[in-house]
């Protein structure tokens, strides 16, 4: 049977079944009989209700077997009626067909409780049934929803096409949310085009292209957002780390040096997909979406925000593919389609089959395979195209490259040499670069230090503010430049990574004191006076944030 229609709740698809899943065979000799031992005959011949069914349990000599005599069709039970016995029946094929209804077996429906209770009940349903798809979600989504999405959305952010900024929209908050809630609910709901903006990339030659929507849109991907990671996070495997609660870049290099340390060092395969979130195909992510939603008024809602323009420089164009960099629901939509393509991929059909040990590590589109056999990465790195390509997607033929990152000898001099006498490369991920250094034991160790692209981003974004905010007083230059500084600090803020901190503070504060002493032609800065200055305006010092 199918499952019936959940008021309130939420109702997980499944394939239909028949009422009995084995068919009970006929028996083709209607007087043969079956003898079914049994410890406790002896006393149930006894106490049988007739004398017939006495002797029936009894030898020819009137003494008890061991064994019941049953034929192979049952008759109605001793002091029963085929009504009860059918009862009996669909009682026990209740038990034994798969559940009908989640909600049956929820003391309450989704929509009831608050929103973390809604939550938890979600992630336990997709926790115990992950193989069956949700087909009604959008009910959770309320008002008192909408208020918390509206509390976790970023209030400091950039402004839409709309120019609505988070202190408008509050001045009639409620008004706002409930014309939003019923436009979603009804579907009237139109998503506006993203405002495309560029931001520096690596060492800021190059440019990121980054979709900025409305702060009404932010909040109601935040809100479908909420249920969809409610339900994925319990699909989505450990190797990922990006735009997912509890889990961050800091987590992701923590367990990259002490994977490579258990392997004494490996191949990397350090992969670069090309305009990742461009070039996403639509088709595939409405497949791999089928696997877990179905809920109607959501997945109209993700096809809306495909299919949203792009404004740029007052033109609007539609793209084909891709979701905007930039979204609030753009990471979780990416997460969900890399952890088909890639994550699942390697754990169940790349793993099994290699030589030695090997292991994944995933932030968004940026991720690391990590082998034991150098003849194991060659062969990944080969296959790897041809499963994205299936998928829409390409990795950078020049950018992605095979890294012999192997522990140098004990004994060896200087830099140290691997035991093919090759010295250890370097490779850069996630803004860091990894290599092989001395400990205080003078042991062979892995140290990170900031990647040299990202310095030198960092340094350039510090000269572009300083000269623009010369003429300001210097207790607000101090202040804002602490706050950059203590930014810096807190995500490269590492161990073994001190030397390079200094290095940026000794640049900012050369960075600084050149603007300062450009303020004026009758102002003048020389180094006395900045270094008194500094005395009276003191600039954070390096500090190790993450002990990793």
């Amino acid at each position: 049977m199918g499952f019936p229609r959940n008021l309130g709740g939420s109702v997980v698809s499944t394939r239909k079944r028949p009422d009995r899943e084995h068919p009970v065979a006929t028996n083709p000799w209607p007087e043969q009989v079956c003898e079914l031992s049994c410890p406790g005959a002896k006393q149930r011949a006894s106490t049988s209700g007739t004398e017939g069914e006495g002797d029936r349990a009894g030898g020819k000599d009137g003494s008890v077997q061991s064994t019941l005599t049953v034929p192979m069709k049952r008759g109605n039970p001793p002091g029963g009626s085929p009504r009860r016995e059918r009862g009996c029946r669909e009682e026990a094929m209740r038990k034994r067909r798969p559940m009908e209804s989640l909600e049956g077996k929820m003391k309450e429906p989704l929509n009831s409780g608050s929103v973390s209770t809604r939550l938890q009940r979600i992630a336990k349903m997709a926790r115990e049934y992950r193989e069956r798809a949700f087909r009604s979600l959008h009910h959770v989504i309320d008002l008192e929803w909408l208020h918390e999405a509206y509390r976790r959305t970023r209030k400091s952010g950039a402004v839409g096409i709309d120019g609505q900024t988070a202190a408008a929209y509050e001045t009639n908050l409620e008004t706002n949310l409930r014309s939003l809630l019923d436009r979603f609910k009804s579907g009237r709901y139109k998503a506006p085009p993203v405002r495309r903006v560029y931001i520096p990339k690596g060492d800021g030659k190059k440019t990121r292209p980054i979709g900025i929507p409305t702060l009404e849109d932010k909040v109601l991907q935040r809100a479908v957002a909420m249920v969809l990671e409610a339900i994925y996070e319990q699909d989505f495997l450990d190797c990922s780390f990006g735009f997912r609660p509890k889990r961050s870049a800091h987590g992701l290099l923590y367990h990259l040096r002490e994977g490579l340390m258990r392997m004494k060092g490996a191949w990397i395969l350090d992969v670069d997909v090309q305009g990742f979130f461009d070039n996403l195909d639509h088709a595939k992510l409405r497949e791999i979406l089928d696997h877990r939603v179905r809920d109607g008024v959501l997945r109209r809602m993700i096809h809306k925000w495909l299919k949203a323009g792009v404004m740029e420089e007052r033109e609007l164009w539609y793209p084909d593919s891709g979701t905007p960099q930039g979204g609030v629901i753009s990471p979780l939509l990416a997460n969900i389609y890399l952890h088909e393509v890639l994550d699942t991929w390697f754990e169940s059909m790349v793993q099994p089959v290699l030589e030695g040990k090997a292991f994944l590590l995933r932030y968004a589109d940026d991720f690391i395979l990590a082998f034991t056999s150098g003849r194991d990465a060659r062969r990944v790195l080969q296959t790897l195209p041809k499963r994205f390509a299936k998928h829409g997607l390409t990795i950078h033929p020049t950018k992605t490259r095979l890294v012999r990152f192997l522990r140098p000898r004990y004994n060896s001099p200087g830099q140290g040499e691997d035991e093919t006498g090759h010295p250890p490369e370097t490779f850069d991920f996630l803004g860091f670069t990894h290599y092989w250094g001395r400990s205080q034991k003078k042991n062979w160790v892995i140290k990170r230090k900031t990647a040299r692209d990202r310095l030198t981003r960092a340094l350039k974004r510090i000269t572009a503010w300083c000269r623009q905010n010369r003429h300001r007083k210097v207790a607000a230059q101090h202040t804002d430049l602490c706050k950059k500084l203590d930014g810096h600090y807190r995500y490269y803020g590492i161990t073994s990574n001190t030397a390079a901190l200094g290095t940026f503070l000794w640049k900012v504060e050369r960075v600084w004191r050149k603007w300062l002493h450009r303020r004026s032609q009758h102002s003048r800065m020389p180094w006395s006076r900045f270094r008194a200055l500094k005395r009276a305006y003191p600039l954070p010092q390096p500090y190790c944030a993450n002990y990793i």
